[in-house]
């Protein structure tokens, strides 16, 4: 069975540093690209970051880009957010993703089951 997990997350203070992790399994992880989503309540989900299955492309969310990091490691089938210079803004539930997408219409995506980020002030 496909299985996404996280863990890592927490609380820190702003300013600080967390690195989440992704354990995923039961489908064929060097295929897909990995996001990282987060969400608060009331708020729509958003894309924090994504690196394709190569890990090759790397995207990152305009709020994000230059403190956080994302990574893969394909032997393990785990990806990873280095998280640094967190703000209170960051504070949410974060969600791991895999996606892949045919070259025609085929389309999969799986999710993890989310985990907790609290950055205080």
């Amino acid at each position: 069975q496909v299985q996404l997990v996280e863990s890592g997350g927490g609380l820190v203070q702003a300013g600080g540093s967390l690195t989440l992790s992704c354990a995923a399994s039961g489908f064929s992880f060097s295929s897909y690209t990995m996001r990282w989503y987060r969400q608060v309540p009331a708020k729509e989900r958003e894309l924090v970051a994504s690196i394709s299955s190569g890990g090759v492309t790397i995207n990152y969310a305009d709020s994000v880009k230059g403190r956080f990091t994302i990574s893969r490691d394909n032997g393990k089938t785990a990806v990873y957010l280095q998280m640094n210079s967190l703000k209170p803004e960051d504070t949410a539930v974060y969600y791991c993703n895999a996606y892949w997408l045919g070259w025609g219409t085929i389309e999969r995506s799986y999710w993890g089951q989310g985990i907790q980020v609290t950055v205080s002030s």
